[in-house]
This record gives C-alpha cells, sequence and structure tokens, in this order.
C-alpha cells in the first residue's frame, strides 16, 4: 500500500514514520508512506498556502490551488485517473474500525491534513471522495488525525503485525471491547491474576474471556453492546457474568 500525506508540518511525522510497527513496516515493504508540503505546490516567493475567508470572520482559510496541485502531481506519478483521497475535517464522519478496514483495502491512499480555520469547500466538494474525522473535538491541525488513521490502517495490512489471531482479538474488531490481559507476576501487591488464566483449560479461557468482552462492553460501551449481535451463548455468559457481579456486590 501507498499513502501520499500532504501537510504543512511534514516533520511532524518523523517518530511515526521510523518507529515501532510502522516503522518497521517501511522497512520491510509492507507500506510506502509519502510527506508531500503542501507549500512546495506554491507559485509565489513566500509560497502562502492561506487566505482570509470570504464573508470574513476569524482565522484563515487554506487555499485550494497548492492542494488540486499536489494531488494532480500524485495522480500524474502513479499514472492514475482516480486515487482515493480523505480530507481530514471536523465535518467528516467519525473515523472508526470499520472504515479503517475499508480503507486498508486500498493499494493508493491520499490524504489531506487541515489547517487554520479550515480549507477551501472546492477540495471537499471536488477534490476529495471521502471527509473523515477522529472525533468531536477540535485539534490545531490534520496531522494529529492522519497519524491516528495511518497507525490504524497500517497495522491492519497482511504481515504488519505478524500475526493475524492478534488483530482478530482486538478491541473494537468484533464490535465489542477486548477481555482483559494479565502477565507475570502471577501476584503483584495481593492482587491476584485470575485463577482460570493459569489453569491451562484453554476451553475454559476462552469462555471466561469471551464473557470478561461481553460483560466490559456492557458496562463501558454500552451504544456497542447495543449494536453487536450476540450468540445465545454469549447471552447465556453474560447473564451469569451479571449474576456473579451481583452477588459479589451483596
Amino acid at each position: 500500500m501507498r499513502i501520499d500525506i500532504l501537510t504543512l508540518f511534514p516533520q511532524m511525522f518523523d517518530g511515526l514514520l521510523s518507529s515501532s510497527i510502522i516503522g518497521r513496516a517501511r522497512e520491510r515493504g509492507l507500506v510506502d508512506i509519502r510527506l508531500h508540503d503542501i507549500r512546495a505546490y506554491t507559485h509565489d516567493r513566500h509560497h502562502i498556502v492561506d487566505d482570509y475567508p470570504y464573508g470574513g470572520g476569524a482565522g484563515m482559510v487554506l487555499k485550494p490551488e497548492p492542494i488540486f496541485e499536489a494531488v494532480e502531481a500524485i495522480k500524474e506519478e502513479l499514472d492514475l485517473a482516480s486515487v482515493p483521497t480523505i480530507l481530514l475535517s471536523p465535518q467528516g464522519r467519525i473515523f472508526n474500525q470499520e472504515i479503517a478496514k475499508q480503507v486498508a483495502g486500498y493499494e493508493q491512499l491520499i490524504i489531506i491534513c487541515g489547517h487554520y480555520e479550515g480549507v477551501d469547500e472546492r477540495v471537499a466538494e471536488h477534490l476529495a471522495s471521502d471527509e473523515i474525522s477522529i472525533g468531536d473535538y477540535l485539534l490545531s491541525g490534520g496531522e494529529v488525525a492522519a497519524m491516528v488513521v495511518v497507525d490504524c490502517v497500517v497495522r491492519m495490512l497482511p504481515g504488519v503485525l505478524g500475526s493475524e489471531a492478534s488483530l482478530a482479538e482486538d478491541s473494537h474488531v468484533e464490535g465489542l471491547l477486548e477481555y482483559p490481559q494479565y502477565t507475570r507476576p502471577a501476584l503483584y501487591c495481593s492482587w491476584a491474576v485470575p485463577s482460570v488464566l493459569l489453569s491451562g483449560d484453554h476451553g475454559e479461557i476462552a469462555r471466561w474471556r469471551r464473557q470478561q468482552s461481553l460483560l466490559r462492553t456492557a458496562k463501558r460501551r454500552p451504544d456497542l453492546m447495543g449494536k453487536a449481535t450476540l450468540s445465545v451463548e454469549d447471552k447465556r455468559l453474560l447473564n451469569k457474568a451479571f449474576e456473579i457481579k451481583s452477588i459479589e456486590g451483596m
């Protein structure tokens, strides 16, 4: 997969691209991530990328010309008439695991990082194929949002994590939160690891983990539980978990 990121601050991505999972994925050739400074596509000596909004108002707005030219240059290099192009903005649809899975299926992707008061609306109307927001809050710019999207998408690419089973058990993959995780020591400050995890009974461990995943989702994210498709066994496990919690609270 190739990802081209249009940004005013390419240096912000240095740590992301060279470290951890994404750094290793790039070294192994599993993903090609390229940064494009929007200022490089201006034609004045001051490299101006923004201007005052028509109609008045606070702040500055990113101009359309350099963004359009940057995207067209990437398409020309790829010899493609169109490339999926995401504009990161507070007005976009909320990013989630399902969208990440969809985006991970693209061979090429362009991400446009918004800044200042926003981006000229003609970019959203005539250039971007999608608008995405990572949440209902405001950031100083789209760079942090781009990092979130890239990290989430890249880890879903084949071979990146090395273990597809690990990816399948992550929170939100099945619409539920992940079960609690423990490691050594088995006893720390009088807090013990649940005995079932030390039993060696893989069937019981799997049932316990599923039950904990259901219980955690029901308590912390009832909105997710309301959309989840539960089997008869899931409902039995969940009811049993609530019964145990009720008894423990007595």
